[in-house]
């Protein structure tokens, strides 16, 4: 399959899994950086493909065939941040940048040794699932939101959703990272603010920060 029908899958599950819900073709296209016109024209196109379904002014949505597509890109991308993190240290913007271009070129074959070599992780760097070679997710999320946990209580962190070299610029600068301990000492719930104590280093951070920062309680 072409990169364009490949980021085409996966813009509409990944939209699919975020809060909105919205996989109509305008926001698939805002998402992608095409028009309108063109986002509709490869619905249609992918429709006949039996990889979505397609019905005019309505959310698309995938079918089996379309959702498997999309899980095995991802799984690809993520076995590339997993091994480009371990590999070169790089930062989590870069190796989202560059597992973007790679998964599109990567084999089922290769994406399998990639992952034979790295011990099958079952998470990459970000904290997302990386799906199985049968394009499925076997891992059960059980994290929330920073901003909606409660004070006083000791967390982990668990997943950071963004592709923003700044967010990550941060994170990298207060040890806000994968698997990292952290504190909520505060919740500032007019503001919409969080306090954390993480590192022996007092932060406060806005819903902006706190609303793509994942944890699960530190039992």
């Amino acid at each position: 399959m072409s990169v364009a029908i490949e980021n085409f899958v996966k813009a509409i599950y990944k939209n699919g899994k975020r809060d909105n819900n919205d996989t109509k073709p305008g926001n698939i296209a805002k998402e992608l950086g095409i028009s309108n016109a063109a986002a509709t024209d490869m619905a249609k196109k992918l429709a006949t493909k039996d990889l979505l379904n397609y019905e005019k002014y309505q959310p698309l949505q995938l079918t089996k065939k379309g959702t498997k597509m999309a899980l095995l890109v991802i799984r690809k991308h993520r076995l590339w941040e997993a091994l480009l993190f371990k590999m070169f240290d790089m930062s989590l913007h870069d190796i989202h940048r560059e597992a973007e271009l790679l998964e599109h070129q990567t084999s089922d074959f290769l994406a399998n040794k990639i992952s034979e070599y790295l011990g099958n992780p079952k998470f990459d760097p970000h904290g997302d699932p990386i799906p199985n070679s049968n394009g499925e997710i076997t891992t059960k999320d059980t994290s929330v939101q920073l901003s909606n946990v409660q004070e006083g209580k000791s967390y982990i962190i668990s997943r950071l959703m963004s592709d923003d070299k700044e967010f990550f610029d941060f994170c990298a600068l207060n040890g806000l990272k994968y698997g990292n301990t952290l504190v909520v000492s505060k919740q500032f719930s007019n503001n919409k603010m969080t306090q954390i104590l993480i590192n022996n280093n007092t932060i406060v951070l806005n819903q902006d920060f706190t609303s793509i920062i994942y944890v699960n309680e530190n039992h």
